[in-house]
């Protein structure tokens, strides 16, 4: 049976499954969906057309699904989708998409999201992220799987965050991270791979060396970016474990826009 504190209000037209929990003083919106096993805590706002998957765990005074702060915006019925499993600490925002991209607003699963993160409209977060406290994304940024944010990190719109990257407290971001980089700086520079997050992951010594050897041309041997790129490209044939790895950082190089570029 769904447990609703007696002074939440939950509107008759939402669906909630009948194992969620909602908190006390928590307002629940008619377009706003909650799969089984999902708790929300006390003073928690769940508006707009907000879709919520199973098993997660939102914390009190988070803001989930409000309008874009986008003054473009006009009532469109954009949407945030949430899936499984996630940690959504106090004070979190996550907005609803806008008509100016694909209209939603999407977060994937096993994510860790500190206090006060902010995800403006059209964020596309992956899976098993860390956001650490106060990180604030601007509209239709990227973030791929793994992807740690250390505080207070701040990301322009349209930025691309790859795949297993890495940022420290306060980096403030203009440009894509590629995958596996670690930065740092205002803007950012980059510093490293995150090596250690590989080896906690799985990853063998020879894809660790493959992704020592991108490091090396993007970062190490002055190159351009195209020449960086065809050097990439090789690796496969000297690290064949590495062939998805090698894969992933071309399609990230070979995405970034001309406006944003990488960070360097």
């Amino acid at each position: 049976m769904t447990t609703i504190h007696a002074t939440a209000i939950v509107d008759s037209a939402a669906e909630l499954d009948s194992s969620v929990s909602v908190g006390p003083y928590s307002v629940i919106g008619p377009h706003v969906k909650i799969a089984a096993g999902t708790t929300v805590g006390p003073h928690v706002v769940i508006e707009g057309h907000t879709t919520i998957g199973r098993d997660n765990r939102i914390f009190q005074f988070a803001s989930l699904g409000a309008i874009p702060q986008d003054k473009k915006y006009a009532g469109e019925p954009c949407e945030l989708v949430i899936g499984d499993r996630n940690t959504i600490r106090e004070f979190c925002t996550f907005n609803i998409g806008s008509p100016g991209d694909l209209g939603v607003t999407r977060v994937g699963d096993d994510n860790w999201l500190m206090a006060y993160v902010h995800l403006a409209h059209d964020c596309q977060v992956g899976n098993n992220t860390i956001f650490a406290n106060n990180t604030q994304l601007a509209g239709h940024v990227h973030v791929g799987d793994w992807a740690i944010f250390g505080g207070f990190t701040v990301v322009h719109q349209f930025v691309r965050i790859g795949a297993h990257s890495m940022t420290a407290m306060c980096t403030l971001l203009f440009a894509d991270l590629p995958p596996f980089v670690m930065c740092q700086g205002q803007p950012a520079a980059a510093r490293s791979m995150n090596f250690e997050g590989l080896r906690r992951r799985g990853f063998s010594p020879d894809r660790i060396s493959a992704v020592k050897a991108m490091h090396k041309a993007l970062y190490r041997d002055d190159l351009t970016l195209q020449v960086a790129m065809e050097r990439i490209t090789g690796l496969s044939e000297n690290h064949p474990e590495a062939l998805s790895d090698v894969e992933m950082m071309l399609s990230f190089l070979k995405q970034s826009s001309p406006q944003r570029g990488i960070v360097r």
